[in-house]
């Protein structure tokens, strides 16, 4: 029998294991346009605890005591749908799970672009399309600006500090500790600033001394706040996520926002939906890159799903390098 996690409260803070429950469940039958789904990989994110919330929001939050949804690469076992057959790879939204039944027109075929399929649960994937697109279209990045990037040994982070060293940008990273700052540099970043071994925005301070063009925000908070008092004129934000912020509910508080003014920063929300209809021409550029190690992918493997709410939890302690995934 299948099985599914489910949420059973809303959660106060980080949540806990009574938030969860693991259940099974009665799949329907495969029915015209539908297609059975036995899911290889799961991923967990972010914005995941947003959804976790009672509120009104880009996606819908989750029900309590029902399934929870996430993005998740599964096998076909069973189609009815024109255009798949079993034993296609497919890329869908009914993860937390380890089988599904669903509505083929949710579900994307992986292309064929030689690269393993849990890629496109990161690299290839949601998360290197926001990445790409929150550098290059959200903050408008340009070779020869410099780049601040917050979280850059995180899934998107350490996407975007490889697009932006491609393009020909001076990037500087900030991640939590010695190991992650040495991945970030393997990354190619410039300068590496530990938020652990110090105030962020002294470190950001030594890191840029004259300053920072872009800032491509995963944080929130302290992070966001230094941007601000580094920005030069005419400075783009791109706002990809606050995690920072997630599981307080303190609402931040920040010295140097009125810098906006006197820089003239941009700051843009950007939602990764939004490019979807773009997403071959992320394939054009992102596909070789891949492919001949311009840029490189990482993962955070956790196996069972069993384990998901801990890799889920694991998100806001900083126990991923790169992109999360669960492996079934």
């Amino acid at each position: 029998m299948a099985r599914a996690w489910h949420l059973m409260n809303r959660p106060q803070g980080l949540p806990t294991d009574e938030d969860f429950a693991l259940k099974d469940v009665d799949l329907p039958p495969v029915g015209e346009g539908m297609l059975r789904v036995r899911n290889q990989w799961l991923s967990v994110d972010p914005y995941m605890r947003g959804r976790m919330n009672d509120v009104k929001s880009y996606v819908p939050p989750f029900q309590l005591g029902q399934p929870m949804d996430g993005g998740a690469i599964g096998e076909v076992i069973e189609s009815k749908a024109d255009g798949f057959a079993a034993g296609d790879l497919v890329q869908h939204m009914a993860g937390w799970r380890d089988e599904a039944v669903i509505d083929a027109r949710t579900a994307n075929k992986l292309p064929n672009l030689g690269a393993a399929p849990e890629l496109f649960l990161g690299v290839l994937g949601v998360t290197g399309l926001t990445a790409y697109f929150g550098l290059l279209d959200a903050a408008s990045a340009k070779e020869g600006d410099i780049v601040f990037v917050s979280a850059a040994a995180g899934a998107v982070g350490s996407v975007v500090v490889q697009i932006a060293k491609a393009k020909g940008m001076t990037v500087i990273g900030s991640a939590g500790g010695p190991d992650k700052c040495d991945f970030v540099r393997s990354l190619g970043a410039d300068k590496v600033v530990d938020y652990k071994a110090g105030p962020i925005l002294k470190g950001l301070a030594a890191a840029a001394p004259d300053g920072i063009d872009v800032y491509f925000d995963n944080v929130g908070g302290d992070h966001l706040d230094a941007a601000f008092a580094l920005a030069r004129q005419n400075a783009r934000f791109a706002i990809c996520g606050m995690i920072e912020g997630y599981n307080d509910p303190t609402p931040p508080s920040f010295r140097f926002i009125m810098r906006t003014i006197a820089m003239r920063i941009r700051l843009k929300g950007f939602i990764v939906f939004d490019y979807f209809p773009r997403m071959a021409e992320f394939y054009g550029e992102m596909g070789p890159w891949v492919a001949n190690g311009t840029v490189k992918s990482r993962e955070t493997v956790v196996d069972g799903l069993e384990a998901a709410p801990d890799a889920f939890r694991g998100l806001f302690s900083g126990a991923n390098t790169g992109k999360m995934l669960i492996r079934l």
